[in-house]
């Protein structure tokens, strides 16, 4: 967060060039950000040994690899399950995104599955440990996307 606060405006034409198109070209990354290979090249260097830039990924279309529902979970482990829930949440690999919450729920999970038969398999696992409430996506009008920029 502070990371953010400290880039100029260079790096953070870096950074929504990058979130745009993580496979765009060292050169084009360059003119985009209105500096020279060399330069560009350092700042990004610099971006990722800060914590700014923590990996570069491909946006996957979940239907074509046989994934055609997905689904919000919401999950409530019962009193001392919390660890064992967290781990099994960790060892299903259905489950593509999981964050640690608070309020009534400790955990939102987002999963894909090919069948509801999966779905119901999958939340088996952890039915005796957990309460779970579950929301089927009909579509995703906004992707993972960056904030504005600060200040």
């Amino acid at each position: 967060m502070e990371a953010y606060l400290s880039l100029d405006a260079a790096d953070r034409r870096i950074v929504e060039a990058l979130a745009e198109d993580a496979r765009i070209s060292l050169k084009e990354l360059a003119v985009k950000a209105g500096l020279s290979s060399p330069s560009c090249s350092e700042r990004l260097r610099r971006l990722e040994e800060r914590g700014v830039l923590t990996g570069y990924s491909a946006d996957v279309e979940l239907e074509a690899l046989g994934y055609p529902l997905q689904a919000i979970v919401r999950v409530r482990p019962l009193p001392g399950m919390l660890h064992i829930v967290e781990r099994i949440i960790q060892e299903t690999p259905e489950i593509t995104e999981c964050d640690k919450v608070t309020g009534d729920d400790c955990f939102i999970c987002r999963m894909a599955v090919r069948s509801m038969t999966d779905l119901d398999r999958i939340l088996d696992r952890v039915v005796e440990r957990a309460q779970t409430n579950t929301s089927m996506i009909k579509s995703t009008p906004v992707k993972r996307r960056l904030p504005p920029p600060v200040g």
